[in-house]
């Protein structure tokens, strides 16, 4: 008998923390942007416009800012582009603010701020990387064979899983299986803010962010992500996807996953794999001053090519 419930109890335990039963996003209120309140002006978000028929809006990562596309932003731009790249509300702001945000209230800005683009320019292109490519997907999810489509979009080292072993053979953070459970004994491990990271190199110094988790956060990526990757198959716009071999913050694996549901629809996918002597992540791409160059052309040059 007494096997019986630990058993029992084991089951409980890995069912309660690895599939989220029962999980939502709290927070529902609508974040309202305050960029007095960043860390470093570094952080704000970037706007160029010159009155031009066609926008790109470009979605920063987790849990990053804006600046990560400062180099790619101002090449868009020259390249005949209104570009808008906003800060999410709470990124960039103080630890304790961020803390008590989730992926639900940052969609529904990006959401918001994407069909205020949609109905101004003729044609709108959509840009992201890590979360903020998995927010891309989403939106083309979302707007797909609507008068609100976008007209193509561009994912860059996406998650649509976020952990399964056992269906993709994907573990992007091991701890998350036992996550919910310390959530409910504290909020944060380790949360600080990172202005610059000075060992840094290839650009990767140039970081702003935090470090450390928020449990929260983690959870409700997880759960995101995952609605993300079932939904892929809605997408019916064409698509630009990239992601490096060696990326060590979403596993590789994840693109592949794109590429077997929008197959149909992607023009281009870039399975990249830059010198493995640099010691960052092979993640955020297009802030690498080795790659940004090349990357931000190819993007460049899919947003102004045919659909094919």
């Amino acid at each position: 008998m007494t096997a019986a419930i630990i058993i029992t109890v084991i089951i409980i335990f890995i069912w309660w923390n690895t599939c989220l039963p029962f999980y939502k996003d709290r927070n529902k209120e609508k974040l309202a942007s305050d960029e007095s309140k960043c860390f470093s002006p570094e952080c704000r978000s970037i706007i160029l416009e010159n009155d031009r028929r066609e926008a790109v809006l470009m979605i920063h990562g987790y849990p990053t800012t804006p600046h990560m596309y400062a180099y790619s932003a101002s090449k868009l731009s020259d390249a005949g582009y209104d570009v808008f790249v906003p800060l999410i509300p709470t990124f960039g702001a103080d630890p304790a603010e961020f803390m008590n945000t989730d992926f639900t209230q940052w969609f529904s800005f990006i959401d918001e701020y994407y069909t205020g683009l949609r109905k101004r320019y003729d044609k709108v292109y959509v840009i992201g990387t890590s979360m903020g490519g998995a927010m891309t997907l989403k939106l083309a999810e979302k707007y797909s064979s609507t008068s609100l489509a976008m007209d193509k979009i561009v994912s860059i080292s996406a998650p649509v899983c976020y952990n399964a072993l056992l269906r993709y053979g994907i573990v992007t953070n091991p701890a998350a299986y036992i996550a919910r459970t310390i959530g409910l004994f504290r909020k944060t491990i380790g949360l600080g803010i990172v202005n610059g990271r000075p060992d840094g190199e290839d650009g990767n110094e140039e970081w702003l962010g935090y470090s450390g988790t928020v449990i929260n956060h983690g959870l409700s990526l997880w759960k995101a992500f995952n609605r993300i990757g079932k939904d892929l198959s809605d997408i019916k716009v064409p698509m630009f996807v990239m992601h490096d071999r060696g990326d060590r913050t979403v596993p590789f694996r994840n693109i592949r996953i794109i590429e077997k549901h929008c197959r149909d629809h992607i023009v281009c996918a870039r399975e990249v794999e830059m010198d493995r002597h640099y010691k960052h992540s092979h993640h955020a791409l297009l802030m690498y001053h080795s790659v940004q160059k090349g990357y931000t052309d190819e993007i460049t040059e899919f947003l102004k090519g045919g659909d094919e």
